[in-house]
């Protein structure tokens, strides 16, 4: 390399460590490193390291995303990377260190020598020094945590640290006793978002209500114009999107479902036509900054829904509405599900799709599941930093004496726990859903009609903030969206 190439490449690499790291979220990481030491205990050592990058196929990569619970604590998101934090708060990265030569390749390193005050840890040292450093850290402490059946090999490494520490046992070396799940701990932290968090998901929704409304009038303008319309004409404009306005990443692999694929939970965006007169479900959200987006709307093609399809919407935006009234604190986690199915299996036995001869009344296709063939899902489930959050659905240390009974669907044997109660801060989805197949007893007019609506719902003090409505739910304002 030229000397002047190394140093344009070195003031490059200076304005990368000032212009990308902020303070205010420093500290907030260092915060959140100290609330996790707290809860070590006496000689209590994690062990947190970042996701690795993968293989797609020959010299190319996947996109590097970093692991969830690395840069909750850190902010980092380079690859190879591991952050070690020991009860008493004193926390060491291990990272890439400086290389000109490969950052020409893959982009500028941040570097152990930048690493302390760019990220507020009390020290930093190149990746390579891993297994010689953490033997030494190692020594003398009672527990060493790290996450359990998360990382391949890790498990492995960690007993090798820990046969080095015992094999200096005759110079008076004690080795940690016990090895402990940090999931265990994070998990609980990450559950209640901070107002960074909240803030910083509002954006992701709004950016993902965006490319929500753009695919919907997409599909009515071209069938307008006589076009051709495929599924992966409307996931574009979803990608399209996300990125123009700084979403690094979809969340997950969208769902663009035409027609009957609406009724394949995870059916992904394909070739399959957009017709006339059908409905299309988009699942679709971003990820922006490390957290999650998750929406999905159901519309018809061309703008305008049919009869049958309007009856089915109007249930499952009712239970949808009945699932927010229910998310509040104080509340279970199963209260939003049990208050949509309430609604929702109501509506079938409105329509027909239940019958009262064989189905009995509500109370009667509540206890038996009859709704399961039309709604096989949850309403809910947790979102932040991933799109299927962390966090317990039970709630921790409350016993139950209820006896276990057969599942009406599986036969199996359940035992009923106590859900989790909602605190304000926590993040859940509300999502309820019908999917009509061709079968025996259901009316023709609703076949392979799937409707699912999804917004993000924030535990507020008085109920919940619904913080993806900026892509209508209500039909008459989807068909005037569309019109438009």
């Amino acid at each position: 390399m030229s000397p002047c190439l190394a140093k344009v490449l070195s003031s490059q690499q200076c304005g990368q460590v000032d212009d990308s790291y902020n303070p205010d979220m420093t500290s907030i990481y260092a915060k959140r490193r100290a609330a996790l030491a707290a809860q070590l205990g006496a000689g209590g050592v994690a062990i947190i390291p970042t996701a690795p990058e993968r293989s797609r196929n020959r010299d190319a990569d996947f996109p590097y995303r970093h692991d969830s619970y690395f840069y909750y604590l850190t902010g980092f998101t380079e690859p190879n990377a591991c952050l070690v934090l020991a009860a008493n708060g004193h926390s060491s990265l291990f990272c890439q260190p400086k290389d000109v030569e490969r950052e020409i390749w893959d982009g500028i390193r941040l570097g152990p020598q930048a690493a302390p005050s760019a990220l507020g840890v009390n020290s930093a040292h190149s990746i390579g020094e891993l297994d010689k450093e953490l033997p030494k850290l190692l020594e003398n402490q009672t527990s060493v945590w790290f996450p359990f059946a998360t990382h391949d090999g890790l498990s492995a490494q960690v007993e090798g640290w820990l046969n080095q520490v015992r094999g200096r046992a005759r110079m008076g070396v004690s080795c940690p006793a016990t090895q402990q799940d940090v999931c265990s701990l994070l998990d609980e932290m990450r559950l209640v978002k901070d107002a960074t968090e909240q803030d910083t998901m509002r954006r992701a929704a709004r950016i993902s209500a965006g490319a929500h409304v753009r695919a919907m009038q997409l599909s009515a303008r071209m069938l307008r114009q006589g076009q051709a319309v495929h599924e992966f004409h409307l996931e574009a404009e979803l990608l399209h999107e996300f990125r123009l306005h700084g979403a690094q990443f979809p969340a997950y692999t969208s769902i663009v479902a035409a027609g009957a694929n609406a009724c394949v939970l995870h059916y992904r965006a394909d070739t399959a036509p957009v017709r006339d007169g059908e409905l299309v479900l988009i699942d679709a959200g971003c990820e922006l900054d490390g957290y999650a987006s998750d929406i999905t709307r159901t519309f018809p093609a061309n703008g305008r829904f049919g009869g049958p399809q309007r009856a089915l919407y109007d249930i499952v935006l009712a239970a949808q509405i009945a699932a927010a009234d229910a998310t509040q604190p104080g509340a279970r986690f199963n209260d939003p599900h049990e208050a949509a199915v309430k609604v929702l299996s109501q509506g079938l036995l409105d329509t027909g799709l239940l019958s009262h001869d064989k189905h009995g009344l509500l109370d009667d296709v509540l206890e038996k599941k009859a709704y399961f063939p039309f709604y096989m899902h949850r309403t809910s489930h947790w979102l932040g930093m991933d799109v299927h959050d962390c966090g317990s659905y039970i709630e921790p240390g409350e016993a139950t004496s209820a006896p276990a009974k057969a599942d009406p669907v599986t036969g199996a044997m359940v035992q009923p726990r106590p859900s989790r109660v909602l605190r304000e801060g926590m993040v859940l989805t509300l999502e309820p859903g019908l999917y009509v197949r061709p079968a025996d007893g259901v009316p023709e007019a609703f076949w392979n009609i799937g409707i699912r609506i999804e917004d993000d719902a924030i535990v507020t003090a008085n109920g919940c903030e619904l913080i993806s409505r900026g892509v209508p739910v209500d039909p008459d304002e989807i068909e005037a969206l569309m019109r438009g």
